[in-house]
């Protein structure tokens, strides 16, 4: 049986049979860890052994006794996980042997030579090409930096460390963990061919163009479109519609609809109010023409300019078909003024009024938006921008202009948008990717500048689910600030990773004329074909023209600046650093009554997660589930409490170090950006790696299987909810409430 396991993964898993992962277990012990040098979770703060630990084996013939692990790490990052420009991870790969001989002990050479040395390689799984990463012995050795999504690691012996090929007798492999990821192709047989009753008939099928097809079931539901060159089972394909009412927004006479106004900037000074209104608008997109919602008419809502130190009344006025409420999100706003439905207001109805009084303590770049089904009422319109203008003069250094960008995504299916569950949210295990990117809440972005110019762009990712990995065609770039505030230094970066509910300050020049894409880059996972594969959405465009900017930044841009008055901020918290952890968070899920072929394909699926999943290659499998059938859990490890129950209560004024595990061993383990009112943190470490250059933040992207250490500042009292930021896991239970008194 365990030979069957080993030859036959993909069908052992559908039977329900135990598959070996992470490496083959070693008889002989490491020093100081467990027979499998890569087993089991972590213990302390290293993220899960089985996504970033490799066991690398010797050869039987050897007749020795080697124990080897390579630990990849995140590359250092202004973001919690390392990326490049291509969407790529960015692992710093550390090699712990122990038990190697000596290599002149393993004779010649084939050339004659005797081996001196020992050299370790990176190849892929096909073995070709072989890059020399460099010698090696027992001990630890830095490999370097490996943004392969698929590797292979090699060690040999050879007759000299500069070798530009290996010659030598191969002592050590392994492969990366994301190498578990197969084609399914015993599983597409038994599972998509072999005819699995899933449901009932949909009445209709979607194209794989994902383009122009929009045929809607006897249910009433628009099916989500498959990406182009995606393909599914089968039986996936022929899933049943969510458990759960079809809903887009309706009227009785839609041409008395406004249509949708461009973003307008609103300045408020202290003491001023704003009247805000949450609307009916129509707006077009892929040539239709459809109802949504907006503020005051406009998508994204009114760009709201208050000065540091401020305080503004927003009387907020209700006039769509939904209760909601208001959320300032990542203002450490009173209590009273959050914005959450029964925690501290109650909904406001159809028809309804609340007013909110909003003091900004902190300068940068905020928004707004429901806090009641926010799946479905952000997503179709209700989200805009408030930017704190700092005090200080000399807070950001100098650039020619400013851009705010809100970016976002909706998911169509032809000219149609795909409607959302009534009763309950759907798409409730990765939640609701787009395939329609909209910036400004405009579908192609276009901005001219001079050549030269520096552009300080503060982006705000307002998408359900969708992490983004912009860049600017290759202009240099370099972040400056995040959620709240700037970093301790300003760092060069490709591309900029920003989870939901993030926001990201950089800062883009632009040296020459010409036309540059703004892209989203990244690597998609097709899981029926157990590939990575390119993806690559343009954005919008930027057009330098001939004309030189003034000043000439070209000096001030090229230095990375240091932000001494928030070094000396966070000075005060810096004893605290290495203080045990006070509360642990594990972020995991549950489910029930999920339809036997999801059952089937998760199991498989689950051999392998990557840290980020980009985007939505399996849109039948994810529409089909509900919050009725997924439950995404916040669940203290101490206690054993989850959700609502977990009851952490802090005195005002003190700080707290909390430990947030993204669990690895989930049904579908994916990345959770955790959002914590009324409060600011700083990121002190990923998977054990201390981060180096801090920066105030309210949400944190937590990549799958990671651990992340936070620093919580108690500085604002109240009851304050925490949440992850994906909209369908947040209506799918993923939340929790302290309380700071």
């Amino acid at each position: 049986m365990a030979r069957f396991r080993h030859a036959y993964p993909w069908l052992a898993l559908l039977l329900g049979l135990a598959v070996p992962v992470g490496g083959a277990a070693q008889e002989a012990p490491f020093p100081g860890r467990s027979p499998d040098p890569c087993a089991g979770e972590p213990t302390e703060a290293s993220g899960s052994a089985d996504l970033y630990c490799m066991v690398l084996t010797a050869p039987v013939t050897l007749g020795r006794d080697i124990r080897a692990r390579v630990d990849l790490r995140f590359a250092p990052s202004p973001f919690t996980v390392a990326v490049n420009v291509d969407g790529h991870v960015r692992y710093r790969a550390t090699l712990e042997v122990a038990g190697l001989p000596g290599p002149q002990e393993l004779g010649a050479a084939p050339d004659g030579r005797a081996y001196t040395t020992y050299v370790a390689w990176l190849t892929t799984p096909t073995f070709y090409p072989e890059v020399r990463l460099g010698p090696v012995g027992n001990g630890r050795t830095d490999l370097g930096v490996i943004d392969l999504d698929k590797f292979v690691l090699l060690v040999s012996a050879e007759p000299a460390a500069d070798l530009p090929e290996r010659t030598g007798r191969l002592v050590l492999r392994g492969q990366s963990p994301s190498t578990r990821m197969y084609p399914a192709d015993m599983m597409e047989y038994l599972v998509g061919a072999g005819g699995i009753d899933v449901g009932k008939d949909p009445g209709g099928m979607t194209g794989m163009d994902g383009m122009h097809h929009t045929h809607t079931g006897g249910d009433g539901w628009l099916r989500p479109p498959m990406p182009a060159g995606i393909t599914m089972l089968p039986a996936l394909m022929e899933l049943e519609a969510p458990d759960a009412t079809p809903f887009l927004p309706s009227v009785n006479d839609p041409e008395r609809v406004p249509w949708v106004r461009p973003r307008e900037l609103v300045r408020l000074a202290d003491g001023d109010t704003l009247e805000l209104t949450a609307t009916y608008v129509r707006r077009r997109l892929r040539g239709g023409t459809h109802i949504v919602y907006g503020f005051n008419g406009q998508i994204p809502g009114p760009l709201i300019q208050v000065d540091e130190a401020a305080t503004v009344t927003v009387r907020f006025s209700n006039r769509i078909d939904w209760p909601t409420t208001v959320h300032w999100h990542g203002i450490r706003i009173d209590n009273a003024s959050d914005g959450v439905p029964h925690v501290t207001q109650e909904l406001v109805p159809p028809g309804g009024d609340f007013t909110y009084t909003i003091h900004v303590p902190d300068p940068g770049i905020y928004w707004y938006h429901p806090h009641h089904r926010e799946d479905l009422l952000k997503d179709l319109g209700l989200a805009g921008n408030l930017m704190v203008r700092p005090a200080r003069a000399d807070y950001f250094a100098p650039a020619h202009r400013e851009e705010v960008v809100v970016l976002d995504d909706v998911l169509m299916n032809g000219d149609a948008l795909v409607p959302f569950g009534r009763e309950r949210a759907n798409d409730a295990l990765m939640g609701r990717f787009g395939n329609v990117f909209l910036l400004n809440g405009e579908p192609d972005y276009r901005l001219t500048v001079e050549r030269g110019e520096v552009v300080r762009f503060f982006l705000t990712n307002v998408s359900n689910t969708r992490t983004f990995n912009l860049s600017f065609g290759g202009a240099p770039m370099k972040v400056v600030g995040s959620d709240i505030g700037l970093y301790e230094r300003e760092a060069w970066s490709e591309s900029v990773v920003l989870a939901p509910a993030e926001r990201a300050i950089v800062h883009v020049r632009f040296p020459q004329t010409g036309t540059l894409p703004l892209e989203n880059r990244v690597t998609g996972m097709d899981h029926l074909g157990g590939r990575f594969f390119a993806e690559v959405d343009t954005l919008g465009a930027v057009t330098v023209a001939e004309g030189n900017a003034t000043p000439d930044l070209t000096g001030v841009f090229g230095a990375l600046r240091e932000h001494l008055f928030v070094q000396e901020d966070i000075d005060r918290y810096r004893s605290a650093f290495d203080r045990p952890v006070d509360h642990e968070l594990v972020m995991t899920m549950e489910r029930q009554d999920l339809p036997f072929v999801v059952e089937r394909l998760m199991r498989v699926d689950s051999a392998y997660f990557h840290p980020i999943e980009w985007s939505g290659t399996m849109p039948m499998m994810n529409w089909n589930a509900t919050a009725a059938e997924v439950r995404w859990i916040l669940r203290d490890p101490v206690t054993g409490r989850e959700g609502m129950d977990i009851g952490w209560d802090f005195p005002l004024g003190e700080v707290r170090k909390i430990r947030v595990t993204n669990e690895r061993r989930s049904f579908h383990a994916m990345q959770h950006p955790l959002h914590i009112h009324g409060q600011r943190f700083l990121v002190l470490s990923v998977n054990g790696m201390p981060n180096e250059n801090l920066v105030w933040k309210d949400t944190v992207l937590v990549p799958v299987g990671a651990t992340v250490d936070l620093l919580l500042e108690l500085s604002n009292p109240g009851d304050w909810m925490m949440h992850c930021h994906i909209s369908e896991h947040l209506e799918s239970g993923m939340h929790s409430v302290f309380r700071v008194r």
